[in-house]
């Protein structure tokens, strides 16, 4: 069993992965002075029988790093999973400087590029198990990733450096994360990414227009769930032909990944689902359901 957390952090992403190795995973974060103290508590909660933790930035932007000098003053971070780059901003905050602190720090930062591996993120050995992620993107020598990181580098939007990642657990779910890459160019990079079917993807850019994953990945990726992430609904792209649990509406987003189930539970108990199955879980509060993994490519994700 693994669990797979997603925050409702309001305009930006925290996600935690409580690997069922002795791995813990936390991808981006966006907390305030308000916010800290609960969600750094329950990353100690979670995290504190494991050994091997990680933070992965997807990439500089303000909502994705917001609070990583407060999550390092209480979590110190000696494993820092970046993008190799040099962004420069204008507007220079605390948590920025921060994110280049440990960016560039050579003791605590691992660059991470397509097929990178490293002991028990992805390899495995007679101490501990791998943690199941893999990094899918970025292609460091892809032409559009130079373009993208060269504009980064002079100021331009992150964006499109972001990393791809995904999860996997043995004989159960997948998860994906494609941070805020852009409509244009995931595109663009179709044919230089593997793609395969995964049970859970977080659309890109907070399920916004602007990060609509383009159909030229959904036939590959054929994901029974896409997570909506909590842009102003007006922004959002609701995926029709697919399930989709939209964070605006449920809250904290709690997976159960359990053999070849994933049970979901959501902060808000309000929050109801139809469309899900009724396995009983009780894990966590508020439970709305839960999915069977399909291991076979169905006809809508063929034809979508």
């Amino acid at each position: 069993m693994s669990i797979v957390k997603s925050f409702a952090v309001g305009n930006g992403d925290m996600f935690y992965i409580q690997h069922n190795s002795d791995n813990f995973t936390i991808i981006d974060c966006n907390l305030n002075a308000e916010t800290a103290a609960e969600r750094i508590d329950e990353l100690k909660s979670a995290s504190q029988h494991k050994e091997i933790q990680r933070f992965i930035s997807t990439h500089p932007d303000q909502d994705h790093i917001g609070g990583i000098e407060l999550l390092d003053g209480e979590i110190p971070i000696a494993n820092f999973y970046v993008v190799k780059n040099q962004a420069t901003k204008l507007d220079e905050t605390k948590s920025y400087k921060h994110y280049c602190k440990l960016r560039d720090d050579p003791a605590k930062a691992f660059n991470i590029q397509k097929g990178c591996t490293r002991k028990w993120m992805n390899q495995t050995d007679e101490v501990r198990g791998s943690s199941g992620i893999s990094i899918l993107w970025p292609d460091v020598n892809n032409a559009d990733f130079k373009d993208a990181l060269n504009a980064c580098n002079e100021g331009g939007s992150p964006n499109n450096i972001s990393a791809v990642l995904r999860y996997t657990l043995v004989g159960g779910a997948s998860v994906m994360w494609l941070g805020d890459l852009e409509t244009e160019f995931m595109e663009k990079i179709t044919n230089h990414i593997a793609l395969e079917k995964t049970t859970i993807v977080f659309a890109s850019h907070h399920g916004r227009h602007s990060g609509k994953i383009p159909d030229s990945w959904l036939r590959k990726l054929d994901p029974q769930i896409i997570v909506l992430g909590e842009a102003p609904s007006r922004h959002l792209n609701y995926y029709t032909g697919y399930k989709t649990i939209t964070q605006n509406r449920a809250g904290d987003i709690t997976m159960e990944l359990v053999n070849s189930k994933v049970h979901f539970y959501v902060s808000n108990p309000e929050y109801k689902r139809s469309d899900l199955k009724d396995e009983g879980a009780d894990s966590f509060d508020n439970y709305v359901g839960s999915i069977e993994v399909e291991t076979e490519y169905t006809l809508e994700g063929a034809s979508a």
